[in-house]
């Protein structure tokens, strides 16, 4: 009865709800006003964010208090979604650039330099696929064309807004890879490879920056309807096949890929980083 009478009692203590110093209520030592998923003054840059997963994530950190950049290359798309993000009453602004192109990083990163001073949250997810066939027909212009965007375009993005996110005391980056990163998509050969390239590369940079308090993680989506995925979605045959290996027997919505982003933008993971986290269906169970 007497260590009953202790556990109850130890038990009490710590539910119990008490108020700070500053008189905020507090469960468990946790602020219970914390808002672990606020980006409020925030600065946020999404890549490929004129549709789909993109599009996605930037309203959701919009929603959540980021000022969201909105970028791709046509500015025109982007901006139909910052209309629609500022008309809810959130804040955003579009400013395009290729990842494939050297010089549009260089431009970006110095027009958020000189309009914001800072980037809080990189989201790197532009991408290319340009091929669909047998990995023995990739042409030199495809295999080109997926390397410039998948793999150096995320690797300098991750350079140039980490040396931003440094001067300003840390920040987090998210590159979106794909589950094929980890099991190779048939007659998706060099597009699997680039991204296997992305979760080696979110880990090298996560393990160098973590000091500087940028944390580095990524998003493994499983087959989203998206028109970056229609060759594969949209086709009976290849989709009935897909969903044999998929236990939640659906695809996603790109809604559905969103919520994983803001966790790894915000406060809620402030101890992860090296992280790739899949959102498939449960298709990398095996």
């Amino acid at each position: 009865m007497a260590l009953l009478a202790l556990f109850v009692a130890i038990m009490t203590i710590l539910s119990k709800r008490y108020k700070s110093d500053t008189g905020e209520s507090h469960l468990l030592g946790i602020p219970m006003s914390s808002k672990l998923f606020d980006l409020t003054g925030k600065v946020a840059l999404v890549t490929g964010a004129s549709r789909g997963i993109g599009e996605s994530i930037a309203k959701l950190l919009a929603q959540h208090g980021a000022h969201v950049i909105v970028s791709s290359r046509k500015v025109e798309g982007c901006q139909v979604v910052v209309d629609e993000i500022t008309k809810a009453g959130y804040s955003a602004q579009a400013i395009p650039c290729h990842i494939g192109d050297m010089d549009q990083i260089g431009n970006i990163f110095e027009e958020i330099k000189q309009q914001h001073g800072r980037l809080d949250i990189l989201v790197n997810n532009a991408a290319a696929n340009p091929f669909f066939g047998h990995i023995l027909d990739t042409d030199l212009s495809a295999f080109k064309k997926t390397v410039d965007v998948n793999i150096q375009g995320y690797f300098f993005m991750c350079v140039e807004g980490g040396k931003l996110m440094k001067a300003n005391g840390g920040g987090s980056i998210i590159n979106v890879a794909s589950v094929n990163g980890v099991i190779p998509g048939s007659m998706q050969g060099i597009y699997s490879i680039t991204k296997a390239s992305v979760i080696s590369m979110t880990k090298a940079f996560s393990k160098e920056c973590a000091q500087m308090g940028i944390r580095v993680n990524a998003l493994l989506p499983g087959a989203t309807d998206t028109k970056f995925a229609a060759t594969l979605v949209k086709n009976p045959a290849i989709l009935k096949k897909a969903l044999e290996h998929i236990p939640m027997n659906r695809i996603a919505d790109p809604d559905e890929m969103a919520g994983t982003v803001l966790y790894l933008a915000s406060d809620a993971s402030s101890y992860t980083t090296g992280t790739a986290i899949n959102v498939d269906g449960g298709f990398l169970i095996g």
